[in-house]
């Protein structure tokens, strides 16, 4: 759509459309014509064309836009004349809106021969229609009702050409969970069967998933199911069942039950193939939403249960809690907690354990003290062949188990106690595994803590001095808590620091506190977060509280900091001698790991009144040693996402080509609420003097999908010169993709040769459609497509020509820039156009960044990353 056609009115689209659907031979051509005029028109999210078919029902013959999530819920559907009544949606369509959640629906029913032959739905996400949208829904009913009477009624596409198009609906749909119903319902629908099944087939067995109709016989489906998954045939027809594979290797299977003995007609064959090939697509995007979701309540449960255990500071209330939770999280039986005490090992809690299970622990803490010590999750079964595990191997056989799992937990270094689980006769998941080591590490922190408290507790009772002591223990815990709970809500270095001063002025009851860290020589320490309580003092005692500090000795121990050992240290300390001399007490606490010293922590209390004693200062230390560990991880994180920033960023081109008559400009940006995106772009100036330009999105995000980008840009240079035409390289490089890309992951691209002289070659896989701006402002689609890199192998590309007139620019994008999403509503291809043909005079790179900065500006911060790249023909 070009930026002209944005504002054109209803009725100039709709008579546009009627001319061109006029000169269409095919009558399914015509009505996919109408039904977008349509939605253009309406200003719709999703229109149905119905025309009653040979069975008296309203059968969908055209739905717009064909690619959507909507329309895979309409796709091939039928409904009765009477769904009609009273001018109310039909079936399929009013669920389709129903799922949308839609704030508007809109129905135009005619009439032929005295009865109900065709209807035009219109739905819309978010707002209603007015009266002047159902006279455009009336015109099109009119419109619709003339090509029905022109062509005697025979509009029906052929059933391949639905099912085609109701597979690239089901495998672009983003509500996965009915992916399994939605295929068979479509495919049931399209070849007029009777009822249809899906089946889960893994290790000799089928397992029903989804059922349309009444389909009979389910021994027989079921052992045609497995038998498909021997077959070399996509489809197999046994009598009145057909069966499909799905997923290669086969995963499923997808069956069709026909009546009477009858069977699908051979012109379906293909199409079933192919919409097989779809539904795989959408099965695994399921199963892959439906583990993440299972994953992220295990740790939001894990995070619950850890929270709750120290929020009430007792070790038996936080070691049955966790034992019961992890038992019902992992479907364990038998699980136990240990503890250290005195040099032996002992039971804390545990359920399900049987005899033995001592001999089992007692195996696997020599295992964690000795040879395997530096891992984090010891898993031994029967079947164990390290030297290492022989003892724990001979333990499990003579007390009756098959596999155990044990995650040491650790404090600073040393070992306190073991988690040991026995899976049912299973290994445990990746995930199951991490869970568990996650709660080790969270448990070890917790069992500390409440051993803390209750050991405070225990002196209280002993000591007159028990109220201070409990009051001191519960601020230091306090602390902890807030620094561990800053550092699962945050893993930003300055989040970190910034909360570790905050909460230890708050928890001591000192009026500043200050953290700083080397420079990058490392021989100045630098002020990183400083935090004052009175708002009057800020100003004053920021002033030397955000001075550097030389380098100074290495200490264990906190230490309160006189006036000698203030003057000897100079800088900022220094600076404090007045304070000292009139009564203020100060502090200097080292933030170490046992092989580095990570930054240094000033606390200073103003008040002579209230000064700095051993026991806060005690406490600070306690603080101290556990914000290194924060502040450490936190580091690390921060290392380890510039690493993988640095990596995207060499990987994308670092200087622009320079070929007369043609300039270049790219934007890149990252999104700011996930890890390194996939999004890679290049260009390569062939031996013929045209450009070559490439633009990729790869799935996910993070070090894997850096990989992947280089993947994708050693394909480009390796493949680009050889083969210059876009259609014949991104075949080529499917076939690299398909078998070097992990399963589940694709590639969209997008290749341009862009010659001087004006000529324009594209093909594309999976990616969004180029742009070409005019000088004048006009802006249209360079319409390429083809599937995705990486999905199935021997692809075959379309490619596409155009001509770049003098002053025109073609644009290239990712899907992060029209799917910048504000609350529901996305930035989209019209805004897009609208900021193309504003900026359509200025130089390329600032026409791609002014493309970006739209849709910051229009999302508040971008939620995908963000790739423009624009050329532009300047003679």
């Amino acid at each position: 759509m070009t930026v002209a056609q944005v504002s054109r009115p209803p009725l100039e689209a709709l008579a546009e459309a009627a001319v061109r659907a006029a000169a269409q031979p095919d009558p399914q051509a015509a009505l996919a014509l109408l039904a977008d005029a349509t939605r253009e028109a309406a200003d719709a999210d999703l229109v149905v064309l119905r025309v009653r078919d040979s069975h008296g029902e309203l059968a969908a013959r055209a739905v717009s836009p064909a690619g959507s999530t909507l329309a895979a819920e309409v796709a091939a559907s039928r409904a009765p004349a009477s769904d009609f009544e009273g001018g109310a949606l039909s079936g399929p369509t009013r669920r389709a809106a129903e799922h949308a959640r839609a704030a508007g629906t809109l129905v135009e029913a005619f009439v032929l021969d005295e009865r109900v032959a065709g209807a035009v739905e219109l739905v819309r996400v978010a707002s209603s229609f007015d009266e002047d949208e159902r006279t455009v829904a009336q015109l099109v009913a009119a419109q619709l009702a003339l090509i029905v009477r022109s062509t005697g009624g025979t509009t029906a596409p052929a059933t391949a050409d639905w099912l085609a198009l109701a597979g690239e609906a089901l495998a672009a749909g983003n509500d996965a969970g009915r992916a399994a119903h939605q295929a068979t319902r479509i495919a049931v629908e399209a070849t007029g069967a009777a009822a249809g099944r899906m089946w889960r087939v893994a290790d000799g067995n089928a397992d029903e998933i989804a059922t349309t109709g009444d389909p009979q016989d389910r021994t027989r489906a079921a052992e045609l199911a497995l038998a498909a998954a021997h077959a070399w045939q996509p489809v197999t027809v046994d009598g009145d069942i057909a069966t499909l594979r799905v997923g290669e290797p086969m995963f499923a299977a997808l069956q069709l039950h026909f009546a009477d003995g009858g069977a699908p007609p051979p012109e379906a064959f293909a199409g079933l193939a192919a919409f097989a090939a779809r539904a795989a697509h959408a099965l695994r995007a399921g199963e892959q939403a439906e583990q993440l979701s299972s994953e992220l309540e295990r740790t939001r449960a894990l995070l619950e249960v850890v929270g709750e255990a120290v929020s009430r500071l007792s070790l038996s209330h936080t070691l049955e809690t966790a034992v019961e939770h992890v038992a019902e999280l992992l479907q364990i039986d038998m699980i136990g907690v240990y503890l250290i005490d005195h040099g032996h090992l002992s039971l804390a809690a545990g359920r399900g354990l049987r005899v033995g299970h001592q001999a089992v622990a007692d195996r696997l803490l020599a295992l964690a003290l000795g040879p395997l010590r530096a891992r984090t999750t010891l898993v031994v079964d029967t079947s164990a062949s390290e030297r290492a595990m022989h003892d724990a191997r001979a333990a499990l056989v003579r007390y009756g188990h098959t596999l155990v799992v044990g995650v040491p937990l650790q404090v600073g270094g040393e070992v306190i106690g073991l988690v040991v689980a026995y899976p049912p006769a299973r290994r445990l998941a990746e995930s199951e595994a991490s869970l568990l080591a996650a709660l080790g590490a969270q448990l070890a922190v917790a069992v500390q803590n409440a051993r803390l408290h209750e050991r405070a507790t225990e002196l209280g009772e002993t000591l007159a001095t028990v109220l201070n002591s409990e009051r001191q223990s519960t601020r230091q815990l306090t602390a902890l808590y807030e620094i561990s709970h800053s550092f699962t809500q945050s893993l930003s270095l300055d989040t970190t620091l910034e909360t570790i001063t905050s909460t230890i002025v708050g928890v001591l009851g000192v009026d500043a506190a200050v953290i700083r860290m080397p420079d990058e020589r490392g021989d100045t320490f630098v002020p990183r977060a400083v935090h004052v309580v009175e708002s009057r003092l800020v100003e004053p005692v920021r002033t030397i509280l955000e001075r550097p500090q030389p380098r100074p000795p290495r200490a264990r121990e906190p230490m309160l900091l006189d006036i000698p050992t203030a003057l000897r240290l100079g800088g900022a300390h220094a600076l404090l001698v007045p304070f000292l001399e009139k009564g203020s007490t100060a502090a200097l606490l080292p933030i170490s790991t046992p092989n580095e010293h990570l930054a240094q922590l000033t606390i200073l209390s103003l008040d002579p009144a209230a000064p700095i004693d051993a026991e806060t200062l005690a406490t600070a230390g306690t603080i101290a040693r556990q914000a290194a560990l924060a502040i450490d991880n936190a580091r690390l994180y921060q290392q380890q996402k510039q690493f993988a920033e640095t990596m995207q960023q060499s990987l994308l081109p670092q200087e622009q080509p320079g070929i007369p008559g043609l300039e270049v400009g790219a934007m890149y940006e990252s999104a700011a609420r996930v890890d390194v995106g996939g999004d890679v772009f290049d260009f390569l100036e062939l031996p013929d003097g045209r450009l070559a330009v490439v633009l990729g999105d790869v799935t996910g995000h993070g070090i894997d999908a850096t990989g992947d980008m280089a993947m994708a840009k050693f394909v480009f240079r390796s493949l680009g010169r050889v083969h210059d035409d876009p259609a014949e390289f991104l075949a080529r490089a499917n076939d690299v993709v398909v078998s070097e890309i992990a399963p589940g992951k694709f590639i969209t691209m997008t290749e341009l040769v862009v010659d001087p002289s004006g000529a324009v070659r594209a093909a594309s896989a999976g990616h969004p459609e180029p742009r070409i701006v005019s000088d004048e402002g006009t802006v249209v689609a360079l319409c390429c497509g083809g599937m995705a890199l990486g999905v199935e192998e021997d692809q075959t590309y379309e490619p596409v020509d155009a001509e770049l007139p003098a002053g025109a620019t073609v644009v290239l994008y990712t899907d992060g820039v029209v799917e910048a999403r504000r609350g529901r509503e996305l930035f989209g291809v019209e805004r897009l156009d609208a900021v193309l043909a504003d900026h359509r005079h200025d130089p390329p790179q600032e026409l791609a960044a002014a493309v970006v900065a739209a849709c910051r500006s229009f999302a508040g911060e971008l939620a995908d990353d963000c790739a423009v790249v624009a050329i532009r023909r300047t003679a």
